[in-house]
């Protein structure tokens, strides 16, 4: 008769994606969700006395069955035989703006990123890294895009607050860039006798 710790790593070996300890109150139909992160925590220690392969780690609010880093070297060889594209350097740019700015429309992207990022959105919907939340309240009222859980799953955080801290903040130049172009041609058209464009004649 399997134990309830057999039945936990049996959970986390045949999920995909990471359990929450109310899932797998559930499931074992335990009392509190306290009890389910208990054989959580038994399960974990149960891997590092053996000195597993395995351990168990809080990711995107919940738990997963991951490698321990030390197997790293091995599993970076696994990975060279993969056939799945990585993300591309235009796509971790993008989804690091989304990351950072919760929620951000592609207007918005296409303005720190200086090119159209409609493909490369669209890419990363596909793969469910982020997702649509919504409309922003401006001209064309285009869509609001944020990340998703599994983006949490993909790069190992447990929530946003995990992101790397950067100095500064994000500024999308929106309206600075529209002021920037009537500077631009205010120097441009000076006016009869000036050194800009030539006044016609």
């Amino acid at each position: 008769m399997p134990t309830l710790i057999d039945v936990v790593e049996a959970l986390f070996f045949a999920s995909d994606s990471p359990l929450e300890a109310e899932r797998i109150r559930e499931v074992l139909e335990l009392t509190h969700a306290a009890e389910a992160r208990a054989l959580v925590d038994e399960l974990r220690e149960r891997y590092a006395a053996a000195d597993r392969a395995l351990t168990i780690v809080a990711v995107g609010g919940g738990y997963r069955m991951v490698t321990r880093p030390e197997i790293a070297p091995w599993l970076m060889r696994l990975v060279k035989s993969r056939t799945r594209a990585r993300l591309s350097r235009p796509a971790l740019e993008t989804l690091a703006i989304v990351a950072y700015r919760q929620s951000a429309s592609r207007p918005e992207v296409d303005a720190v990123r200086g090119v159209n990022s409609e493909g490369v959105l669209e890419n990363l919907l596909e793969r469910r890294l982020i997702r649509i939340t919504g409309r922003k309240e401006a001209p064309g009222r285009p869509f609001l895009y944020e990340t998703t859980r599994e983006f949490l799953v993909a790069f190992g955080l447990r929530d946003l607050d995990d992101l790397p801290k950067v100095e500064g903040e994000l500024i999308v130049p929106e309206l600075v860039a529209a002021a920037t172009d009537g500077e631009a041609q205010a120097e441009q058209d000076p006016g009869p006798g000036g050194a800009g464009v030539p006044a016609g004649g």
